[in-house]
């Protein structure tokens, strides 16, 4: 079920045969309501919507059957959801995961084309069995983690609903295949990490109301430990802390069962300590949370990796028997480019960079000397995977062009070997990408990627969606999609700009782009929207944007402040309301990434971007789609509803063409809908709403 919005003046272009173009009899209920934010005047007009009420579910409800009859006649719907389902129904399995203890045994997964969900088998000397099939569990219940003890005997995974990002953990004896009686304490449960004689595990969770302090069950993050055969009433608390509710905490054991990680972090710091498995005695990593640090122990030597005096990290490396930083040693030094994670397997290094926002790997010896550089197939994305004690190496790339392909790596000949090609049936042939540079409003050098079909002319008139996201460190590479791949082949071109607040370049990159700093995100995207007209590569009439979560954020912002450059805008998942953002669910950990009207200097730079308070009367705004999911666990759908409200109120009397919609997924999370039939319909309505917008039709065939 879908429980969606239209919101809309008059308009006549985009609308499909048989639907009505009349404006909606009413709009939602506005009040007269401003207050004052340390010496801001700030209004709410939607401040209702916050609370469940009839009113609500009515404004929302009535227009449902419109928003589907809208979207089901769009010949760019038919052809995407129809090209979804050819792209994301194959038969497929994934690169075998070793047993720690139990060389003879593996976990891997399956999936056929007529099944929405992953099996999870068991590779052993007598052949192949299944261990849990997802598929016959209800249409909305998804594993949400599997996690096998070291010798593959029993098994912890989790199971959530409707994209709740609640993971209830249940334990498994993967001989019998009978469950155990085994509950654990909080919500949320995941992050299990097993120790070697299967007495229990380690796992992370939040606590319950009853259990949180002044019942903030959205905080108070803990690790925690569950011995076996137990109700969740001995389950110990490992970490917390209770002096800031934001912090995460979790305990991790290494490849070997002989120690044990633990760690507090923030989304820009952290914490660490090390302790003997056994041992009462917990040894300081790093004292203070000053900067990011992942911590990974091999044999007697903790391995580093951090950005502490480094803002584009380097590893580190000290002694067990006396960690502290006062004793680490530098292995690997900060270089030009990103070290964004390390891996150690078959007893050597291995380093993954980004350069120039793609994949670079280094081969280095465990004490830090260098080996020799990967060649990988071509500009992309790429990761390791493997064993610290030895086995395969596994390297999984893609790239624009390029499905995802797992290789064999073998470190004597420097080479790689195809393992598993790309099951799905496209050809990518025709499509051309390269990464430019433009200049951003203060002068800065930003990089973008461009994906589009080979041969178009740089004449402005290529429908162009341009994608986003700026923010928490997070680095857009290039990578395989098929959303990208049925857009090019309906004629269009991708342009996914790596703004700041992004991890592409480093620490300080991410710093550009946060709290008062946020304005530069909307001006680097912005700008890349200015290049692509100004280079020719398209025009405003044949512009969309589109961004989910923080990048919901990022193009809400960039409509409500140069919404002459666009014709129509996704904004999905989206924080729109940026004064009150901190006061839905778990909201308030994102206080160190954008700041928190709590305080008045942030109050101050917070209300001039915020999208919700910076919608204008009168604006020509282009056509907008407002998405939110009902079971979102991360951005409240009341951003969404409150956004789409104003915005029609400030077209109304402006006799715009375009329509303005909102869609609020029930049975969806953060990520949408659980199943390829529910995803594909709710990807295919999203994106044909704006290949129509912006004239991008499908294909013809024979």
């Amino acid at each position: 079920m879908i429980i969606t919005t239209l919101l809309f003046g008059c308009f006549s272009k985009t609308s499909p045969e048989g639907v009505s173009t009349a404006p909606p009899s009413d709009l939602a209920r506005r009040e007269d309501r401003v207050e004052d934010v340390h010496g801001l005047s700030v209004s709410d007009p939607y401040r209702w919507m916050e609370d469940p009420s009839e009113e609500l579910s009515a404004w929302t409800d009535s227009r449902n059957e419109f928003y589907q009859d809208f979207t089901e006649t769009l010949s760019q719907k038919k052809f995407l959801f129809n090209r979804f389902q050819a792209l994301w129904r194959y038969d497929d399995s994934s690169v075998p995961e070793p047993c720690i203890l139990d060389a003879d045994r593996s976990i891997f997964y399956t999936k056929k084309a007529d099944q929405d969900k992953w099996v999870v088998n068991m590779r052993e000397p007598t052949g192949d069995r299944i261990l849990l099939d997802p598929n016959s569990w209800d249409k909305t219940q998804t594993l949400a983690g599997f996690y096998p003890s070291p010798d593959c005997t029993l098994a912890a995974y989790g199971q959530a609903n409707a994209g709740d990002e609640n993971p209830v953990i249940s334990v498994i004896d993967l001989k019998t295949l009978d469950h155990h009686a085994d509950r654990l304490k909080g919500w949320k449960q995941r992050s299990v990490s097993w120790l070697h004689d299967n007495s229990g595990f380690y796992y992370a969770a939040w606590p319950t109301a009853e259990e949180a302090p002044n019942g903030e069950k959205d905080y108070h993050h803990r690790a925690l430990f569950h011995p076996i055969g137990t109700d969740g009433t001995q389950d110990n608390l490992v970490l917390s802390n209770p002096e800031v509710k934001e912090h995460f905490h979790g305990a991790g054991l290494s490849e070997d069962g002989k120690w044990l990680v633990e760690g507090r972090y923030s989304f820009n710091t952290s914490r660490l300590w090390l302790s003997r498995v056994g041992s009462d005695t917990r040894m300081v990593i790093n004292e203070e949370m000053d900067a990011e640090y992942g911590a990974e122990v091999f044999e007697d030597h903790v391995y580093i990796l951090t950005n502490w005096n480094a803002p584009k990290y380097r590893l580190m490396r000290v002694n067990v028997r006396d960690p502290e930083r006062a004793n680490w040693e530098e292995i690997v030094p900060e270089s030009d480019d990103l070290l964004e994670r390390f891996s150690i397997i078959n007893r050597q290094l291995y380093l993954t960079y980004q350069h120039k926002a793609a994949t670079k790997i280094k081969l280095h010896e465990t004490d830090g000397t260098f080996i020799q550089d990967i060649e990988l197939p071509s500009v992309g994305s790429a990761s390791v995977s493997g064993l610290q004690s030895g086995g395969e190496v596994y390297l999984n790339f893609s790239s624009f062009a390029h499905p995802s392909t797992v290789y064999t790596y073998e470190s004597s000949t420097n080479s790689l070997s195809v393992f598993k090609e790309s099951p799905l049936d496209v050809d990518a042939s025709n499509v051309e990408s390269k990464q430019v540079f433009y200049t951003s409003k203060d002068g800065t050098e930003v990089s973008m990627f461009l994906i589009y079909p080979k041969g178009i002319e740089l004449d402005g008139s290529t429908p162009f969606l341009l994608t986003g996201y700026g923010g928490f460190n997070i680095s857009l590479k290039p990578r395989f999609s098929t959303r990208n791949v049925t857009w090019t082949e309906m004629g269009g071109g991708i342009a996914i700009p790596n703004l700041r607040g992004g991890g592409e370049y480093g620490q300080e990159w991410h710093e550009a782009g946060m709290r008062e700093n946020k304005q530069n995100v909307f001006d680097d995207f912005i700008a890349a929207a200015e290049y692509l007209e100004s280079q020719g590569y398209s025009n405003r009439d044949r512009l969309a944007i589109s961004g989910g979560s923080n990048g919901g954020l990022l193009v809400s912002a960039a409509v409500t402040q140069r919404p002459e450059l666009f014709s129509a805008v996704l904004c999905s998942v989206p924080l729109t309301d940026m004064m009150r953002y901190h006061k839905f669910g778990l909201a308030n950990i994102w206080s160190e990434e954008y700041g928190n009207a709590e305080d008045p200097t942030q109050a101050q730079y917070l209300l001039r971007y915020s999208p919700y308070h910076n919608v204008t009367k009168g604006t020509d705004y282009p056509a907008i789609l407002v998405t939110g999911s009902a079971n979102d666990a991360r951005t409240a759908p009341v951003h969404a509803q409150k956004m789409a409200a104003a915005i029609r109120w400030a077209d109304q009397d402006h006799g715009q063409k375009q329509p303005i919609l909102l869609s609020i997924n029930a049975d969806s999370g953060h990520g949408g809908g659980v199943g390829i039939d529910t995803v594909a319909d709710q990807t295919a309505r999203q994106y044909g709403f704006l290949a129509a917008q912006i004239g991008l039709t499908p294909p013809t065939t024979e």
